[in-house]
């Protein structure tokens, strides 16, 4: 019997098709179709509002054709909370208005072909790929993006039955599939769910992105890889809209929806004026990569409360990070920084880790969310490179983290929290002129260093595309030693003399 991948499961997910009873609907009394649309908006919100982080996720789309007219799409622990969802739809007066056109249940899953290690050595899994996989399996929908559904199966005929290839073969096949995927990094945002056993496909695919001809490109492009051209075989596909609940009121009226702000700032629209503002599901999606979030993606998976210390972490620290205002240096936003970071270290050859890193980055920047992505190698040649990726989300960061964990010989992540606490990063930006007098400077403030309670490691890494950009990777035992530190005369010192030599304004980011 050939083998059969491990599986590990998520969240289910239930994708309702409903088309609206147009006729009815006009002839309705405008009490009635008041109501209903009341009790649609509402239905959604409570959804939505519901579904936190850790408890799954909904959104509704517009569809456009004649397959249906609405999307209600649901992401829950379980399926009985499915179950209950759709039979609380059916309850309001807007399900009156519609007829279901086509559903879709299925549930979230990663196999042996993401990572054979994550089902025979789990603990041995990168912390990047873990919160890739995690992400996975417990996915957010972006707020404002296109979305295109489509059912799939691997084809089991005589000649090319996928079910007939041993693991290796299958597993080189959905490598090759992944290439594909990876150039879409940004730009796509993916949910495979199996339906094995739930439905009448294999998979439901749904593929998010605020540009519908990327969900075209991508689908069309694997069409051309060998584990579709001869082993996949696909159902209807389905593309639309997403849009807040309180847009329910337009899009019934026939007017654009999202409604955009400015009209949703004045009432313009045709539809019913709502006073709630855009987006008030409760809900802050960020988006993500290739299939984020946002998980809070750059989500990076850091719980910036800190340890026992947590005391240190609330007035404390904003009490820090104000006295580093007062230098000039910025040192994010207390307990959510401006930007989320993802960084591994790697062996591989430079130039080979470099033009990996590149390709990368150049898709990354399809994506708004990217504010990029560097390799830094150490100032004085000792050690392994970093690859440093900054995200304005943090569903966007564990996205990218997932891919960036596939690059060459990679040896741990930055601020690995086996290693203690770290502080990622310190970023500079230095005048050419004064390159030596800055590394001359680090060498003296790292011999001090050396003497200060609580600190392991910190090391100077340069840009490999810009000598006079800096990263440093500072590692200490806990936030407490770390701010400290920040503190001391020292640092102060320091900060005032890098006032003649920084080109801007350095920036800092906390990582627990």
């Amino acid at each position: 019997m050939v083998e059969a991948p491990e599986t590990a499961e998520g969240w289910y997910a239930l994708h309702d098709f409903r088309s609206v009873d147009w006729d009815a609907w006009r002839d309705a009394p405008e009490r009635d179709r008041e109501a209903a649309v009341e009790s649609a908006e509402q239905f959604q919100n409570h959804r939505e509002r519901l579904a936190g982080s850790d408890d799954g996720d909904s959104a509704v789309f517009t569809v456009t054709g004649n397959k249906a007219d609405l999307l209600f799409v649901h992401f829950r622990p379980t399926l009985d909370e499915l179950d209950q969802i759709q039979r609380s739809f059916e309850a309001t007066e807007f399900a009156g208005y519609t007829e279901r056109e086509y559903s879709y249940v299925s549930v979230t899953e990663v196999s042996g072909y993401v990572s054979d290690e994550y089902f025979t050595d789990p603990e041995a899994v990168d912390e990047g790929l873990r919160r890739y996989i995690e992400g996975k399996l417990t996915p957010e929908i972006p707020d404002d993006t296109y979305v295109s559904f489509y059912p799939m199966s691997k084809r089991r005929d005589p000649e090319y039955n996928w079910y007939d290839l041993d693991f290796d073969e299958r597993a080189d096949l959905m490598a090759g599939h992944g290439d594909v995927g990876r150039e879409y990094a940004g730009k796509i945002k993916q949910v495979i769910a199996s339906s094995v056993g739930l439905d009448d496909w294999e998979w439901g695919v749904t593929l998010f992105s605020d540009d519908p001809t990327h969900l075209k490109d991508i689908v069309y492009e694997m069409r051309f890889d060998e584990a579709s051209s001869k082993y996949g075989e696909f159902g209807s596909f389905y593309v639309g809209r997403r849009f807040p609940p309180e847009d329910f009121h337009a899009y019934m009226a026939g007017d654009a929806v999202p409604v955009p702000d400015e009209e949703k700032a004045t009432g313009e629209h045709h539809g019913h004026h709502n006073d709630r503002a855009h987006g008030e599901s409760g809900h802050d999606h960020g988006e993500g990569g290739h299939h984020g979030n946002d998980r809070a993606h750059g989500e990076s998976g850091h719980d910036h409360g800190g340890d026992s210390e947590g005391s240190e972490d609330g007035d404390g620290e904003a009490s820090l990070r104000e006295e580093l205002a007062d230098l000039d240096v910025y040192a994010g936003k207390p307990h959510g920084e401006d930007v989320y970071a993802v960084g591994l270290y790697s062996e591989a050859d430079l130039d080979e880790l470099e033009e990996e890193v590149a390709g990368l980055a150049e898709s990354f920047d399809h994506y708004d969310t990217h504010e990029g992505t560097d390799v830094y190698a150490p100032v004085d040649g000792d050690g392994p490179a970093a690859v440093v990726s900054l995200w304005e989300t943090q569903s966007a960061a564990d996205t990218a983290a997932g891919f960036l964990a596939d690059l060459p010989d990679v040896t741990s992540r930055v601020a690995d929290p086996d290693d203690g606490w770290g502080t990622m990063g310190m970023f500079y930006t230095v005048k050419p002129d004064y390159r030596e007098d800055f590394v001359e400077k680090f060498d003296a403030v790292g011999d001090a260093l050396a003497g200060q309670d609580g600190h392991d490691e910190t090391r100077l890494l340069q840009d490999t595309d810009d000598e006079n950009a800096f990263f440093i990777d500072s590692r200490w035992q806990s936030k407490a030693d770390a701010m400290a530190f920040f503190r001391s005369d020292a640092f102060r010192d320091t900060v005032q003399w890098g006032r003649d030599v920084l080109a801007d304004r350095p920036r800092h980011v906390f990582l627990a």
